[in-house]
């Protein structure tokens, strides 16, 4: 068997191309590709997909964000044509786009691709697809679960890719809890390894309906939202800042410094011992202390804290001082 050559670009070549444009289907959410919508069982992540098959479908904007209007095929795997037709009840009231049901549907590996296929071929305007859930088309291998995983959302986002459109499968997270909630998403790192992107709907309570709905993937800025749901549909409360982001990895020392600053006239100067008592950071030791300040002194800046650390005579120096918007000292 004659095995083709490889098929090569230059680099040379690639730093002369333009970037490429997103394709997006839910600008800031959903380009053309592979995607996971991840949440706890029964915590409202059908609800969520059915509010964006709808908001496509219409062309309207989906948590605020703007959509490309385009059919939609909608797998609705565990659900019944009638819950379909009572949620969809509550979401709108008429339809000026296409958005259609499926409740039964092959597995992955036993011709679930041809089936959307053969239904991509008839329907050219669709865009969106959502498999809901993921686990419905899904089969037992006895290949590791690892390649099984890979194996399965491999073949949708080859589909994606091959047609142009976006895929969205809905999938559970796991009972056990990880302070990273991607590493919450059930099964093995196969799972979110192939997709374009995972969004994961987590912290959900379900007496007061807020909920926090993150964002990441390979080619997108990490974005966080606070959801709440309410009236059978889940509203943005807010985005999560930058500011807020960047904090999360700051010490909590580094953050008392910062706020110390803030309200000390001038510049301040003394050891790290002075600096940890002045602080009111009685939780960590001396030497932890001066690595989060070296560590965050990038974070520092930015909030308009400069640091130096000079050895003297007496010990290790520390000087402190604030900066204004235009890099001068006040």
């Amino acid at each position: 068997m004659t095995v083709p050559g490889l098929e090569t670009f230059s680099l040379r070549e690639i730093l002369q191309e333009p970037p490429e444009e997103a394709d997006w289907i839910v600008e800031d959410f959903i380009t053309t590709g592979l995607h996971l919508l991840v949440g706890p069982p029964k915590a409202g992540k059908s609800w969520l997909a059915l509010d964006m098959a709808i908001s496509v479908a219409q062309g309207e904007s989906f948590l605020g964000f703007a959509t490309a209007k385009s059919d939609v095929l909608y797998l609705a795997l565990e659900d019944t044509r009638n819950r379909l037709k009572t949620r969809s009840w509550k979401l709108v009231d008429e339809t000026s786009g296409e958005l259609d049901f499926a409740t039964a549907a092959a597995k992955v590996a036993s011709g679930l691709i041809p089936q959307i296929e053969d239904y991509l071929a008839a329907h050219a305007a669709v865009k969106l697809v959502i498999v809901d859930t993921f686990q419905m088309v899904r089969e037992p291998s006895r290949d590791s679960a690892y390649a099984a995983d890979y194996a399965d959302l491999t073949a949708l986002k080859k589909l994606a890719d091959a047609n142009g459109i976006a895929i969205v499968a809905v999938h559970h997270t796991r009972k056990m809890g990880d302070a990273d909630v991607f590493n919450t998403v059930s099964g093995t790192t196969g799972i979110t390894g192939c997709a374009d992107s995972t969004m994961v709907l987590s912290d959900v309570n379900r007496s007061d309906g807020n909920a926090t709905l993150s964002l990441a993937g390979r080619d997108r800025e990490f974005l966080e939202l606070k959801v709440r749901f309410r009236d059978c549909r889940w509203h943005l409360v807010e985005v999560t800042s930058r500011e807020e982001l960047e904090e999360r990895d700051v010490p909590d020392d580094v953050l008392r410094t910062v706020d110390f600053m803030a309200s000390h006239p001038g510049q301040w100067q003394g050891t790290a011992t002075q600096l940890l008592c002045a602080v009111g950071a009685g939780d960590v030791s001396v030497a932890a202390f001066g690595k989060h300040l070296a560590q965050h002194a990038d974070f520092m800046s930015s909030r308009n804290v400069c640091y130096r650390r000079q050895h003297a005579r007496e010990g290790t120096i520390l000087t402190l001082w604030r900066m204004e918007p235009d890099g001068q000292e006040p």
